[in-house]
């Protein structure tokens, strides 16, 4: 096989090289328990979402999620990624979406066509739930290959991602939030934005005066300035991420932190996929092969690899692999 790098390699498609410098806007109230994160995906989220030819309630989905795992990551105090996975018997059958503690983020929705058509000829505008059915929600910290995988399951409750979010971090992680998603097509292409707050435990940046009853009020306080933003201030590319909080929080008290970067982040790699098919038998191999290619796709960023099989030298016995 061609030892030439993934990014050297002329046959590779090309991809988006596109970084939002303040993707991410972390944000305090001071000597109060909250703390949060404003996600602005901007023109990254068309960038992604496009890749797919999806029906829109489903970019959509996609797009909510890619923002909510763009914030959860945000969180992040070790180099590894943070992914999101909802598996269900709907006609989205999986949703998946990463993001590395430098902001690479990717991710993708599988719908059935058949049965999603069916579903929108009776609702054009499903709710996740409907979209989703029956599953199960995982939030996953991987710490790379030298540290044990960190993952939380549940059942998936609730008519929106939000809302199903949200019954995870209740239920596994009892951790107080509230979560707002966006995900639209404007004028400037798909937009897909967050607005996650959280209830801070213990007394750190906790002003040493308030007490439990006056923590509570003012976490009471936040979410319902919170729940007054509108999913037109979240993906206006024209306000600034500032501003927008300073017009949700400015009778609190509101600082915002250090922005954190976001990028166009699917990791696939010719080499990777290479040692993939390595591990397949001789026959498994010529009955991949089309045309004298064996074609793997990357179901993140949808783009093929094409691999002649007299290059493939394989296993002796077959092996056992799949799609990226």
């Amino acid at each position: 096989m061609s030892q030439t790098p993934a990014f050297l390699d002329p046959g590779r498609p090309d991809v988006p090289d596109i970084v939002i410098p303040r993707g991410i806007t972390p944000f305090h109230l001071p000597g109060q328990p909250v703390r949060g994160r404003l996600v602005r995906l901007g023109a990254l989220a068309d960038a992604l979402l496009t890749r797919h030819d999806n029906h829109p309630a489903v970019t959509r989905l996609a797009g909510e999620a890619l923002a909510l795992v763009a914030g959860l990551a945000g969180a992040l105090k070790f180099r590894g990624s943070f992914s999101l996975q909802l598996k269900g018997d709907g006609p989205v059958g999986m949703l998946l979406a990463d993001c590395t503690d430098t902001g690479a983020l990717r991710g993708y929705a599988r719908a059935e066509p058949e049965r999603l058509a069916a579903l929108l000829a009776g609702d054009p505008a499903p709710s996740a739930a409907a979209l989703l059915g029956q599953g199960y929600l995982a939030l996953t910290a991987d710490q790379g290959a030298d540290s044990d995988r960190y993952q939380g399951i549940v059942s998936i409750s609730g008519g929106s991602l939000a809302e199903m979010a949200l019954h995870y971090f209740e239920t596994s992680e009892q951790l107080r939030c509230q979560l707002h998603l966006a995900a639209a097509r404007t004028a400037a292409g798909w937009r897909a934005s967050a607005l996650i707050l959280e209830r801070v435990a213990g007394a750190g940046g906790i002003d040493p005066e308030m007490d439990a009853a006056a923590q509570e009020e003012s976490w009471q306080s936040a979410t319902t300035l919170a729940a007054t933003v509108t999913d037109a201030e979240l993906l206006d590319d024209a306000l600034a991420p500032e501003r927008l909080l300073y017009r949700l929080f400015h009778s609190l008290g509101v600082a915002a932190d250090r922005p954190r970067a976001l990028a166009y982040g699917c990791r696939c790699s010719r080499q990777r996929l290479a040692g993939i098919l390595e591990g397949f038998g001789a026959d498994d191999l010529d009955h991949m092969a089309v045309g004298g290619d064996i074609t793997m796709t990357c179901e993140f960023c949808n783009l093929d690899f094409r691999f002649p099989r007299e290059d493939v030298r394989g296993q002796a016995h077959g092996g056992a692999a799949g799609r990226m």
